[in-house]
């Protein structure tokens, strides 16, 4: 589903990604671990198609399609999502209000006449009953006055709804206590798919005993160093990223 070849991209004068290749085939869960500054966040916006990031080299397809090629709305609308490591608060808002806004503007591009209210409400009572969500959540606006774990549920939610085909989770499990962590987790895992992939970037081992990896690939100075079946992970907490700092070096 997802090739990326030889990506190199850089911020300004700095080059975070120096050569990044990586196949995620349909229906598989990947991880990528390494470091602060290894460029595990800086590939997540990458594929998403933020702004500031300049690919110098390199491609990125997903199913033989050309993601450097579109907007990121187009991203979004070819089946890519980013769930964010901080999602922001949006007073003002309406989660209801987004979410619709959201959902009807990808069926839009592609060619699909809108939701009705009843079919939508009918499509969020039913995503949130599958995550636990309560729907007191629902009315207010978008993450304001949400707790970590409830802004994780809300991005969870966002990703049961629009169906995406690829999903890019940045570091969910960052400021989230065990018990939200579970909850979290269990979330995604109703969400896999035979036709749905995951890339779950995490720096820690204990999020993959909840979303257990197919493969875990290792980032070390902006590139794949290591790639391994889950055990590989147990390895880096057992030992650190030490080793694999002096392989990239070597």
């Amino acid at each position: 589903m997802l090739e990326i070849k030889n990506l190199h991209v850089r911020v300004e004068d700095n080059e975070i990604l120096k050569g990044v290749n990586l196949t995620l085939n349909r229906g598989e869960v990947h991880a990528i671990m390494g470091r602060n500054g290894s460029g595990k966040s800086t590939l997540s916006y990458v594929l998403a198609g933020k702004e500031d990031y300049e690919v110098t080299e390199g491609e990125i397809l997903l199913d033989g399609e050309n993601l450097l090629e579109m907007e990121a709305d187009e991203r979004a609308a070819a089946g890519v999502f980013l769930a964010f490591q901080y999602p922001i608060e949006i007073p003002g808002v309406a989660t209801m209000t987004f979410l619709k806004a959201a959902m009807n503007a990808q069926r839009k591009a592609r060619g699909e006449g809108e939701l009705s209210t009843p079919d939508f409400m009918r499509a969020v009572k039913e995503a949130a009953g599958l995550l636990e969500i309560k729907q007191d959540m629902l009315k207010r606006p978008l993450n304001v006055g949400f707790s970590g774990g409830e802004k994780k549920r809300a991005e969870i939610l966002q990703m049961a709804l629009l169906a995406p085909k690829l999903c890019i989770l940045d570091e969910t499990d960052s400021g989230l206590d065990i018990d939200a962590l579970k909850v979290v987790s269990e979330g995604v895992n109703k969400l896999r798919s035979p036709e749905r992939s995951m890339l779950v970037i995490t720096h820690y081992q204990r999020l993959l005993n909840y979303i257990v990896p197919d493969v875990v690939h290792v980032f070390s100075a902006g590139r794949v160093v290591e790639t391994g079946d889950k055990s590989l992970a147990l390895e880096l907490e057992a030992k650190g990223y030490a080793d694999f700092d002096e392989s990239n070096a070597a």
